[in-house]
């Protein structure tokens, strides 16, 4: 069996025997797409099943999460744990609080995890878990018996050495902390390496917040420079508002462009003047409205429920939402409006339809596994700090993180041109840089 055909066996398996996760199927079916030239290289890979291995999670966890609301009524969530690859580590990967989450999603993201964290260099596996919780709307006091209820089932599947949780779409720093605190309570140890993405009063790194935000900025800064260009005088369009969007709002203006259009479930604003970041902070951070509420306090912005960002004219855009937010529609808006660049903030916001359209017409395009790679290397980073009971400066931190997008960077580009002749085919470098660091892991420590 030629190699093609083997990794077409694979996909269709998978599928076979995951139905209705169309989400984990767009995933494995991106990653595989890209390794024909590989394993023509490399044919030992297809007669050790590495891909049959890598396409089966190692452990799939699904729990009741039963909790008591503030009127004294019993609701139940379901929780999830996928630990999908420890070659390289424990597991490590984020908690998603969202209503939108099911199996088929956690295993999307823990699949994508695989390769995001291989492409850091760092000593960690891939994972990802959840719940169907929505945390709108909910009292702290909710929320901290919801976080207690999820740890008590979830805390014998953890461990510093074995798999270590993050934070992800609805769960931040209140959420953390109180699902280290539950640990703590249970296992009767003050094992901080156990959760990253915590305060940094008591165990969390500087810039672990900022990462994500600040390492996609980073890495489409790298691109960029390929073709002689930077940020500087740039239009930037950034979806999404939560923590991702508003630290890559940030470093875009710190390095001297300028995000014109931020978005969230509502709508999309629009301030030519730039998104003023204080303002947007408050209302999304502190006071926690929706995005509306900034023109109030902007007279020169304007927001639109139709439409979506992606409609705003720009040089530079920065997808940092949610899964397959950018449609093929989008795309052709943005290369119609002469976009430079694509980096993706969030995991797999683009459809594939709509990478392909990027790709077509000669559009930068770094894909999530590769430019978002900055949030788990700085968690990474928080469990060095944690296990050598020290703290490093937010200078540091930031130039660690700044050294690990630019390897990335270079990785990506380096396999492309060895695997694929293209060093801006960003899809095929991360793609094959990350699958044969694990295969590499996979193939020395034997069938397991």
């Amino acid at each position: 069996m030629n190699a093609n055909a083997h990794i077409e066996a694979v996909f269709d398996e998978t599928r076979r025997r995951n139905p209705a996760e169309p989400e984990f199927h767009q995933a494995v079916a991106e990653v595989l797409e890209s390794l024909g030239p590989v394993f023509e290289r490399h044919p030992e890979y297809a007669a050790t099943g590495i891909l049959e291995r890598l396409c089966e999670p190692e452990r799939q966890l699904i729990f009741r999460v039963p909790w008591v609301d503030d009127s004294g009524a019993v609701r139940v969530n379901r929780g999830f744990r996928v630990e999908f690859n420890s070659a390289l580590g424990p597991y490590k990967g984020g908690l998603r609080f969202h209503p939108s989450v099911n199996l088929g999603i956690v295993k999307f993201l823990g699949f994508e995890q695989i390769f995001k964290n291989a492409l850091t260099g760092m000593a960690i596996g891939g994972g990802k878990g959840g719940a169907d919780f929505d945390p709108k709307g909910r009292s702290d006091g909710e929320i901290m018996r919801f976080c207690q209820s999820f740890m008590t089932e979830l805390h014998r599947y953890l461990g510093e050495h074995t798999d270590v949780p993050a934070g992800d779409i609805g769960v931040g720093g209140r959420e953390i902390g109180y699902l280290f605190g539950q640990y703590k309570r249970i296992t009767n140890r003050y094992e901080s390496g156990v959760l990253t993405g915590k305060p940094v009063g008591w165990g969390g790194s500087h810039v672990r917040t900022e990462a994500t935000g600040y390492g996609a900025v980073f890495f489409a800064h790298e691109m960029l420079a390929t073709r002689g260009l930077g940020f500087d005088g740039r239009r930037v369009v950034v979806s999404g508002s939560g923590n991702v969007a508003v630290y890559a709002v940030e470093k875009v203006h710190a390095l001297g462009g300028r995000v014109v259009a931020c978005s969230d479930s509502s709508g999309y604003l629009v301030d030519e003047a730039g998104i003023d970041l204080e303002l947007l902070k408050e209302i999304k951070e502190v006071r926690r409205e929706r995005i509306a509420a900034y023109t109030e306090a902007r007279p020169g912005a304007s927001f639109s429920a139709r439409g979506t960002v992606y409609d705003v004219p720009c040089d530079i855009a920065l997808p940092c939402a949610t899964q397959n937010e950018l449609a093929r529609e989008d795309a052709v808006a943005l290369v119609k409006n002469g976009v430079r660049a694509v980096a993706e903030g969030a995991n797999m916001p683009c459809t594939p339809a709509a990478v392909q359209i990027f790709r077509d017409a000669g559009v930068l395009f770094g894909p999530g596994k590769a430019a978002n790679a900055g949030g788990v290397a700085t968690s990474a980073l928080e469990m060095q700090q944690n296990a050598a009971r020290d703290t490093w400066t937010f200078a540091q931190t930031e130039a660690r993180l700044a050294s690990i997008m630019r390897e990335v960077h270079t990785q990506c580009r380096e396999t492309a041109t060895t695997y694929g002749g293209n060093g801006d085919d960003y899809v095929l470098g991360a793609n094959a840089s990350g699958f044969l660091r694990v295969a590499e892991a996979m193939t020395a420590q034997g069938v397991i």
